[in-house]
């Protein structure tokens, strides 16, 4: 009796919502020039906050993409959800019929579901009375939407569909879920990512905490003030490198690995061993050695305790001589919540392929206790062979993914 060896994964499409662009091209060109998407509040009042800055998408139509569904049953987090889906199976070539047919996985991570909607029946709820809650609103706020319609939109006949709540690390889980499914041959097609909409909920939470920036996210930099919620979602179309191959698809990258711990050491105050123990399991994972990693996308939310704790528990792995170049793309489209890690794995996808790496903006001065080397305010050419995606949440729930190059030399590799 002989094993099947572990077949490769690859990524083959994306599929980005993201406030500094809507597809991958122009989710490139953000990440390539440093756009930052900071600006007033629109989406709920903000009236008596100080300040209400966010990252909030103006321009997104979710007609193009939704063509199956009736839009006004779908939440924005799952209108996101959908259209980033879509986007990535367009992107990757493959026919619609192709992937109705096949064995897949939907896993979609989450921080809010449709909190978003949930804002808004509450509000009713308050100011009405509970007779005068919208119906159609109520049966859009179930979290489990997200990817459920997916698989709806597609008609998807063979499919397992699951919705991940573990916070602002979920698109890193559910990369992860998917990448265990086509390894073992589970699925031929996983589509896997986030999605969140910006809610009042979340950022009054967040606000209450102390953490919201006055202006603009500034991670790893000793003026930093805190985050700035955002919203979007990003969808990855992963598969077997040999079906990739044999359909002629385009490659963007290789999922090498990827680490999950929940230390629950403490409800919002990260933990430096857990988080280093996390990069270890990825790396392990991954069968990369901490030498190896080009550069990491940082959690990096821009606040004290975050950004410090992460950079102390990187160089707890890596030494605090080299260290990664560590940047966060947070501080161009804010925090996405569950879109946070997935929308970050797009960029570091794009970024094997495209060569560079993407900068951290607005950066004036470096914190000593981070030490970092954050590749700031400006975007670096880089050939780069592997990077690290990092995702950290609240209650301690870490996700750690590593990613690799490809190209048509290391083919032979997967026979």
């Amino acid at each position: 009796m002989h094993e099947e060896p572990a077949r490769r994964v690859v990524i083959t499409g994306l599929g980005a919502v993201s406030s500094i662009g809507i597809g991958a091209a122009e989710f490139l060109s953000g990440l390539r020039a440093g756009k930052s998407a900071a600006k007033p509040v629109t989406a709920f009042d903000t009236t008596g906050f100080d300040h209400a800055i966010a990252c909030e998408i103006l321009d997104f139509d979710p007609e193009p993409w939704i063509r199956n569904l009736d839009i006004e049953t779908l939440g924005r987090a799952s209108q996101f959800s959908v259209t980033a889906a879509r986007m990535a199976v367009a992107d990757a070539g493959l026919s619609e019929e192709r992937l109705r047919d096949s064995p897949c996985l939907v896993s979609i991570g989450t921080t809010d579901g449709e909190s978003r909607d949930l804002d808004h029946l509450v509000e009713q709820e308050v100011r009405q009375g509970p007779e005068h809650m919208d119906a159609t609103v109520a049966r859009r706020v179930p979290a489990g939407r997200l990817s459920a319609a997916i698989a709806q939109e597609f008609a998807l006949r063979r499919v397992e569909a699951v919705t991940l709540p573990t916070a602002c690390a979920a698109g890193n889980y559910a990369i992860g879920y998917g990448f265990d499914a086509i390894r073992s041959g589970d699925v031929e097609f996983a589509l896997c990512g986030g999605a969140d909409a910006l809610c009042r909920k979340t950022f009054t939470g967040f606000y209450r905490l102390g953490t919201i920036a006055p202006e603009r996210c500034q991670p790893f930099d000793i003026d930093r003030k805190g985050i700035l919620t955002g919203e979007g979602a990003g969808v990855l179309l992963m598969e077997s490198l040999e079906s990739a191959v044999a359909r002629g698809a385009r490659i963007y990258a290789e999922v090498l690995g990827y680490g999950l711990n929940c230390d629950a050491h403490h409800p919002v105050a990260p933990n430096q061993d857990s988080v280093a123990r996390c990069m270890r399991l990825a790396l392990d994972n991954a069968g990369v050695k901490p030498e190896e990693v080009d550069f990491i996308s940082a959690h990096g939310t821009g606040t004290k305790a975050n950004d410090v704790t992460e950079a102390s528990a990187i160089r707890q792995v890596f030494g605090d001589q080299a260290p990664p170049r560590t940047v966060s793309i947070k501080s161009m489209l804010g925090h996405s919540m569950g879109a946070a890690s997935a929308l970050a794995a797009i960029g570091c996808a794009l970024a094997l392929t495209e060569g560079f790496i993407p900068p951290t903006i607005n950066h004036v001065q470096t914190d000593p206790e981070c030490g970092l080397d954050c590749v700031p305010n400006r975007a670096i050419e880089a050939d780069l062979k592997v990077v690290q995606n990092n995702g950290l949440a609240f209650g301690g729930n870490n996700a750690v993914v590593i990613f690799g190059s490809w190209d048509r030399q290391r083919e032979g590799a997967s026979s």
